[in-house]
């Protein structure tokens, strides 16, 4: 009776045996595809998002001889005093690590008065000049050293910048409020805003928050008076082709793409924005 029993139950061991070694075997399967699907899209995700233009900070050599030059070190991160500069992330294609400015979030102000990010950078790849091998391209070298209006006073009120880091651009006029006539009160960006920016009149070496500054102005003209720039965005009046009158940002050429007028932008989204790395067409 025993060995009958022992014999009648054999088959239904192997069975369960069998049916846990095929769990074991579909899970070792799954984990496989997921792992390959996961090393596949860590390869095409990069490439997507790579073709997405980058703000580089000041001085940065062209996109390929940053990439190829930059240690990702990060000593352009730590001197920042706004912290504008970030290192990219992995979906930010082959440029892992390499320093970008998300210019809405936090612009450069130049804060630091000298582009202590270009003194900081060991390689090279942030550079006030260029080796001679390596030809600015054409539009965006700048007709001039820029002014920076904190230092309108002093002895060298200019920056050493001779490339600009991108061109600003009015993409929303009919959003814009200057454009609608319109002024504004309050907080730039909100109470939660945690840009900062330096202001003359409270400091010149130390930036503080956006919305530790309210602003109250019968025409909106944020972009203009905040620009760090001299001579970079003024507000024009211009003719309709119906014959109306309106006033409006209009950026020139010593605009060197800092990114304050889009920071400062109080409308959601903004109305002016920051056109990574490209060049001044005349």
């Amino acid at each position: 009776m025993t060995d009958t029993k022992s014999e009648s139950q054999a088959p239904q061991v192997t069975k369960k045996r069998l049916t846990r070694q095929d769990r074991r075997r579909l899970l070792r399967t799954a984990l496989l595809a997921g792992g390959v699907l996961g090393a596949a899209l860590s390869g095409y995700l990069p490439l997507v998002y790579a073709k997405t233009k980058r703000l580089r900070p000041p001085g940065a050599l062209d996109e390929k001889d940053l990439l190829g030059s930059c240690i990702k070190c990060g000593q352009c991160v730590q001197v920042c005093p706004v912290q504008a500069i970030k290192l990219a992330d992995l979906v930010d294609g082959f440029g892992v690590g390499v320093p970008y400015i998300d210019a809405r979030q936090q612009a450069c102000d130049f804060s630091c008065d000298a582009v202590q990010c270009i003194l900081a950078c060991p390689t090279g790849s942030l550079a006030y000049d260029k080796p001679d091998f390596l030809k600015l391209r054409a539009g965006a070298s700048l007709a001039s050293k820029p002014v920076l209006k904190a230092k309108e006073k002093d002895a060298e009120p200019t920056l050493n910048l001779k490339e600009r880091m991108g061109v600003a651009r009015l993409s929303r006029p009919e959003a814009c409020l200057a454009t609608q006539g319109k002024g504004f009160k309050g907080q730039a960006r909100g109470a939660d805003f945690k840009g900062r920016m330096r202001y003359m009149d409270v400091d010149r070496w130390k930036p503080i928050l956006l919305s530790q500054h309210p602003y109250d102005v019968k025409e909106c003209n944020l972009c203009v008076s905040e620009c760090p720039v001299g001579g970079a965005i003024s507000m024009e009046t211009l003719t309709t082709a119906d014959g109306k009158t309106r006033r409006q940002p209009v950026i020139h050429e010593p605009c060197v793409g800092c990114g304050v007028c889009e920071m400062v932008c109080p409308t959601e989204q903004a109305c002016i924005v920051i056109e990574a790395r490209e060049v001044w067409h005349v």
